[in-house]
């Protein structure tokens, strides 16, 4: 059993933390302060060729594993929450839908604008009726002459103002319970489809996130991504792949508040000595530091499964579970550790805990995590 990362991973973990500590972390608190989607710093990102990390280079990424893209989005996601977020949803959601499923003409045509940077990835599947319940997609898509004509709604999407083309859900097959659902790709630009953001958030300010409006919007019959009716089936496989993910953010804002609390610790000073000194702290710290450690070792596990060709999806679940979870306690303890401080905006510990919480929410909520951790027991 060998947990040594390869000379690839370190290279790209040490590369993208300095880039991430230097570049993002400084300007964390204004993009959250703001609301502003941090445009310059995905341009740099692209720049560095972080955009498409774990795509093949013949479509224009950079060909790393899915292990080294997790190591990079726990460094983006530790400097700040809302980038970290753009940047998960742009791989994981908006790139991987094409690149596991889609034809060969649309990877060569969609993929290297996503991989440079061009546009942000996008992935339309949650609707104000069919949130963890997936399978109760109602947006539809008929096919006419050639093109599918598309009518519904999506909601809570992530990075659809900044993307040329949103890979959605729609139910092009009425009477097949979830195996009537497919996967279609939608410019943005197409007539009658309107996007719509502006929601006044808990957390992650600085992302993009989206309502998408259909009426009657036409795309030609090849923008259909893989089989007809398999949909279902491929945004399981890409949420399996995005809750890896998700755990290795868990496990960025958690360190983040353990790096945060770590410094105050040894510089707040209370009856005459650093409250590090005091075991009720280093009790606190100490829990915040093994559970990192073990939602690191769970991502890193389940990502190293993808990457090797073997069942991952029970460990995906452990991995968003626990990472998110740990993420948010991580963040209550940073704020109980700093006292009042941790209650105001002066320190970053309040924002941890704002962004934190939605990874026990996207992508499957915790319930859902743990039912279907529960069917994978055979239950």
């Amino acid at each position: 059993m060998d947990f040594k990362l390869t000379e690839d991973q370190e290279l790209i973990r040490g590369s993208v933390r300095g880039f991430a500590q230097n570049e993002i972390a400084p300007k964390a608190a204004e993009i959250d302060k703001t609301g502003e989607f941090p445009v310059d710093v995905f341009k740099q990102m692209a720049e560095l060729g972080l955009m498409g990390l774990p795509i093949a280079e013949e479509y224009g990424g950079a060909g790393a594993d899915y292990t080294s893209y997790c190591l990079a989005l726990e460094e983006i996601t530790r400097a700040c929450g809302s980038t970290g977020l753009g940047y998960e949803a742009h791989i994981s959601l908006g790139c991987m839908p094409i690149y596991l499923f889609g034809t060969e003409e649309q990877k060569r045509k969609y993929l290297p604008v996503l991989c440079s940077g061009e546009t942000m990835g996008s992935f339309g599947l949650t609707e104000p009726e069919a949130g963890s319940d997936a399978g109760g997609t109602r947006t539809t898509a008929v096919l006419e002459d050639g093109q599918w004509v598309i009518n519904g709604s999506k909601i809570f999407i992530t990075n659809a103002s900044y993307a040329q083309f949103v890979t959605i859900t729609a139910v092009t097959d009425k009477g097949q319970g979830t195996r009537g659902i497919s996967d279609i790709i939608v410019p943005t630009d197409t007539p009658g489809f309107t996007i719509r953001a502006g929601f006044e958030k808990l957390g992650l300010h600085g992302s993009n996130t989206t309502e998408l409006f259909f009426d009657n919007v036409r795309v030609s019959e090849e923008n259909l991504v893989g089989a007809r009716g398999e949909g279902f089936r491929q945004f399981l496989a890409v949420l399996d792949g995005g809750r890896i993910a998700i755990g290795a953010m868990g496990v960025g804002i958690a360190q983040a508040c353990l790096d945060a609390s770590l410094k105050y610790a040894k510089e707040r000073v209370q009856f005459g000595q650093p409250i590090g000194k005091f075991q009720a702290v280093q009790f606190k710290l100490a829990d915040m530091a093994m559970n990192i450690e073990l939602a690191r070792l769970m991502y890193l596990k389940a990502a190293w499964l993808k990457d090797n060709g073997r069942p991952y999806s029970q460990e995906a679940n452990y991995a968003k579970l626990f990472g998110s979870e740990i993420s948010t306690k991580a963040a209550l303890e940073a704020i109980q550790i700093h006292g009042g401080y941790g209650y105001i905006k002066e320190f970053p510990v309040e924002r941890y805990l704002r962004d934190s919480k939605l990874l026990e929410i996207g992508e499957g909520t915790s319930e859902i995590m743990r039912l279907v951790i529960a069917r994978g027991l055979g239950l």
